[in-house]
């Protein structure tokens, strides 16, 4: 009956894992925004960078507000959140309107990183957490690489779309969310209660003092900027160096997100078997010969290969990290949540200085910029606890 009972709490939280997903769309739509609006490459990721600024913003307030009003309660404000992002794309593409969408989108998808992570170390405790993790990431990375798909179905497809072209992406996603608001709302999850008063902000960014803590948030910071650099640069490394257009180009994201959602589920299960040092370190260095093979190969198929290695290569690093983090401090699992949600500001920094390395020097400067992230992922891999 227990196993019965935790898979019925599982089944809502996972859908909104598929939610969280949501927030790689911006990827492919920044691309189309540039397309519509004839937008230069430090244009256009601004919107990517925008989506993840609010992490910066909003994901140690939102530990805070958990331990106030509980993690599922915050799980369906950021739902709701989602659902007015998704809603406004409707009425348009403008440039304003996209920016406002994406602020939207980052804002609660930040709420939702943040409370549904600890929200599930609720059903699934201890050793077990990390490869649930991966299973949620698995989830969400559905939503991610189905994304360009639908988006180039809308983008070809003009009638099936209603005449919104790939915006149709949008009221989809939008359908969706509304159905993981009505089905964890009606879910009861028992919280576990945290140690002592809730902390203040400045207690919460005085984690960062914890050495760990702080690499694992810069950890964090290097995987989103790996993640959301490939996703908005894979199409231009392509249209780049092979003249493509953007409606072939845009399946390299996709391809990023089969292989990433391919590690994702492989990764739930090998981190049963194996250790978290080893699994990371042979995921970092997998990431590391990609971004070799990005600068050294200018033929389709290598370019290819190299983005199903950033896929697979980077699929379980959030888990691993976050769930490292988690165990380091359980008394304070929110605030920790909070803090290493806040380094998806990562998703900000990384697409800012890819786009003027790009526009300096053609994408092998993107390139070179996601390689300082490999590196330090590396680096991490020496403070890792078996």
């Amino acid at each position: 009956m227990k196993s019965n009972s935790s898979l019925s709490k599982l089944i809502p939280v996972m859908l909104c894992f598929f939610a969280m997903g949501f927030v790689d769309l911006v990827g492919i739509a920044s691309n189309y925004v540039k397309a519509d609006l004839g937008l230069t490459d430090s244009q256009a990721n601004i919107f990517p960078s925008l989506v993840f600024f609010w992490f910066l913003i909003f994901s140690v307030p939102t530990g805070m507000l958990m331990s106030r009003i509980g993690q599922k309660k915050t799980v369906l404000l950021s739902l709701v959140v989602t659902f007015a992002s998704l809603l406004l794309p409707v009425f348009g593409d403008s440039y304003m309107l996209m920016l406002l969408s994406f602020s939207l989108l980052g804002i609660g998808n930040a709420l939702m990183q943040t409370s549904l992570n600890p929200l599930l170390s609720n059903i699934v405790r201890g050793d077990r957490l990390a490869s649930s993790l991966t299973f949620g990431q698995f989830i969400k990375a559905i939503a991610s690489f189905l994304a360009p798909y639908i988006a180039m179905w809308g983008a070809t497809q003009a009638i099936p779309s209603f005449g919104m072209g790939w915006r149709v992406l949008f009221p989809i996603y939008m359908v969706i969310a509304v159905i993981a608001v009505l089905l964890l709302g009606q879910t009861q999850i028992a919280e576990e209660k945290e140690e002592g008063k809730p902390s203040t902000f400045g207690q919460c960014l005085a984690l960062l003092g914890k050495p760990f803590i702080l690499l694992s948030f810069i950890g964090i910071m290097c995987h989103v900027g790996i993640d959301v650099g490939t996703n908005t640069t894979a199409p231009k490394i392509l249209m780049e160096r092979l003249g493509m257009g953007l409606d072939d180009a845009a399946f390299a994201t996709s391809l990023y997100f089969i292989f990433r959602t391919a590690g994702c589920f492989t990764g739930s299960f090998i981190l049963r078997k194996m250790n978290a040092k080893s699994f990371f370190a042979i995921s970092s260095f997998l990431m590391l010969i990609a971004m070799i093979g990005l600068f050294a190969f200018h033929s389709k198929t290598t370019i290819y290969i190299c983005i199903a290695l950033i896929g697979f290569g980077n699929s379980n690093i959030f888990s691993i990290v976050f769930s490292q983090a988690l165990l380091y401090m359980p008394g304070k699992k929110n605030e920790v949540s909070g803090l290493m949600i806040m380094g998806l500001f990562g998703g900000t920094v990384f697409p800012l200085a890819m786009g003027l390395a790009s526009d300096a020097v053609g994408q092998s400067g993107a390139v070179a910029v996601m390689t300082v992230g490999v590196l330090y992922l590396l680096y991490y891999t020496l403070k890792i606890k078996k």
